[in-house]
């Protein structure tokens, strides 16, 4: 099985992609660990995204390209991959069909969590975390028991990430958009796409994800 697993900041596509590999074996292709990882590796691939990364440049579209064709020789052809964060141009979708098609494979699903923007601001906005023991926590869902005080640990003071804001929340969703505006076209057309909706529960967003799979 091979997706492309589609969701903004906040969906919960790194909650649902970690669970894929968990209960499916599946390999999660995000370009941002890969980038990371070939960087460090001393092959003639990774000088060469050391080289543009050092320089400040966009990784090409051949590189990313040839680090997805990589990684797919290193698996084995029973084992499953999710695509996260690639392809997010028509070109590197039309790329990938090619790389898929070399190593004898098929995009079974592209799968796109579903938000609604007012509440997923108000589920990122409202979020914070014990300073000590990282406890979660949330403004309206889930305050603790006494106010001011950890449920966990007892202890009294708390923190937020200072990017979640209304502001950075919105413009995350219309980047997402903007990325995701020239691939979905494509994908609809071949009729793979499937959403999910997700501002459900961990649970029901699984629920519904492994229907799909199972609808191949």
């Amino acid at each position: 099985m091979n997706i492309i697993l589609l969701g903004p900041p906040g969906a919960g596509k790194g909650t649902q992609a970690n669970l894929l590999v968990e209960h499916h074996g599946m390999v999660q292709l995000s370009t941002g660990d890969m980038l990371r990882e070939t960087r460090k590796a001393d092959t003639a691939l990774g000088h060469r995204v050391a080289a543009v990364m050092d320089a400040g440049e966009l990784v090409s579209d051949d590189i990313v390209s040839a680090m997805i064709d990589a990684k797919l020789s290193d698996m084995g052809d029973d084992v499953g991959a999710i695509f996260d964060g690639y392809p997010r141009t028509a070109a590197q979708a039309h790329a990938l069909d090619d790389i898929l098609d070399k190593h004898g494979r098929s995009l079974d699903f592209v799968i796109e969590l579903g938000v609604d923007e007012d509440a997923l601001v108000d589920r990122i906005t409202g979020r914070f975390t014990c300073a000590n023991c990282g406890a979660g926590y949330h403004d309206r869902h889930k305050p603790p028991e006494t106010e001011g005080v950890c449920d966990k640990c007892g202890a009294s003071e708390f923190k937020r990430r200072p990017d979640d804001t209304e502001e950075t929340v919105r413009t995350r969703m219309q980047e997402y958009r903007n990325k995701t505006a020239p691939i979905l076209p494509i994908y609809e057309e071949r009729g793979t796409v499937r959403r999910v909706d997700g501002m459900a529960s961990i649970d029901e967003v699984t629920t519904a994800i492994e229907k799909v799979l199972a609808s191949a």
